[in-house]
């Protein structure tokens, strides 16, 4: 797969100025504590538009919100552009269903232990998906920290004398301290993030176990922010640690309450990965035909989140993953959700 260095510079994707963020921040972004539980449907119908440019929290396949996923790919909502960050089977979905149709790219076309993603690079090569520019996953993460600090760029040596700073989006310059090459990172500012977590209170307030990725960037660098949380608690819990709340509810547009909201993912602590699943998506993704028979089961042929949790297996399923998890990554501080 090439990309020709001339298109990749030309455009910046994702980039807003940094005062024109500021101006939209005070307009759409408050601290008044407002109760922003909504459905998911709601949320994605709302926050999710053709065309807009789209990053997903999580990394890999851990905490990746594909509820949220099969709701956009419900709504047929299209022309997306993708900044993805690591292999993340969310946008690799997308990819497949013929959502996304531009990606910015840090290692995105693989599965992880999985192998290789055939629908993603099967969309690339026929140039239904155009790879706009490619970075490190490190790369990636700076420029939303760009965007959380409202800057317009992130300074880094990363790139320098490799192939990949030609086909990143950065700009050189010399560094007036050591007189030597820097690169630079375009900030990213998302149309729309969606970010899955542990726990949330009404207002947006969010606990995350284990690692949070650059999730925190991510939630300040979004235009409209939709939290999908395993389950939503009272902001009294949330206000005895403040020091657990990763992501402030003044960033966050909307919240619903998605238990298993990342299957056939990982969420630490919670629920173990669904191999049997997801070996049921890779043999469909061999071929186009199996492909759309596997969104007609699970997605088109499911109304809503609680539909594809029956179909695939429902709770005798549900509870073996969380046996799992608990099992080979115990995690002793998790214990006030769903009952225990």
């Amino acid at each position: 797969m090439t990309v020709r260095t001339e298109e990749v510079s030309s455009r910046l994707y994702g980039w807003e100025h940094p005062d024109t963020m500021r101006e939209y921040r005070k307009k759409h972004k408050s601290f008044a504590k407002k109760d922003k539980r909504t459905t998911l449907a709601e949320a994605v119908s709302r926050g999710v538009k053709d065309g807009d440019y789209i990053a997903f929290g999580g990394m890999g396949s851990v905490r990746n919100p594909i509820a949220a996923v099969h709701e956009i790919i419900r709504q047929k909502i299209g022309d997306l552009t993708i900044g993805t960050k690591g292999s993340q089977h969310d946008w690799q979905l997308l990819a497949a269903a013929g959502n996304v149709t531009k990606a910015e790219v840090a290692y995105g076309f693989g599965d992880e232990v999985r192998g290789l993603s055939r629908p993603a690079r099967a969309a690339a090569e026929s140039g239904r998906l155009k790879v706009l520019s490619e970075t490190t996953n490190a790369g990636f993460q700076w420029r939303f920290t760009a965007a959380m600090k409202g800057l317009s760029f992130y300074p880094t040596r990363s790139s320098l004398g490799t192939d990949t700073l030609h086909y990143s989006g950065s700009k050189t310059i010399i560094d007036p301290f050591t007189n030597e090459p820097v690169e630079l990172l375009p900030a990213c500012y998302p149309d729309v993030v969606i970010i899955h977590v542990h726990r949330a209170d009404r207002y947006g307030n969010c606990q995350i176990d284990g690692n949070i990725a650059e999730d925190i960037e991510l939630a300040h660098a979004g235009k409209f922010v939709i939290i999908t949380a395993e389950e939503i608690i009272h902001d009294e819990v949330i206000q005895q640690d403040p020091a657990l709340t990763k992501i402030p509810y003044f960033v966050v547009d909307a919240v619903v309450e998605v238990p298993y909201g990342s299957h056939p993912n990982q969420v630490p602590g919670l629920y173990s990965f669904d191999e049997t699943h997801w070996q049921e998506w890779l043999d469909a993704s061999l071929t186009d035909e199996d492909v759309e028979q596997y969104f007609n089961t699970y997605v088109y042929g499911t109304k809503d989140h609680y539909a594809y949790l029956e179909k695939i297996g429902g709770v005798r399923v549900l509870r073996e993953l969380e046996k799992i998890e608990k099992k080979l990554a115990p995690y002793p501080k998790v214990a006030r959700r769903r009952g225990k």
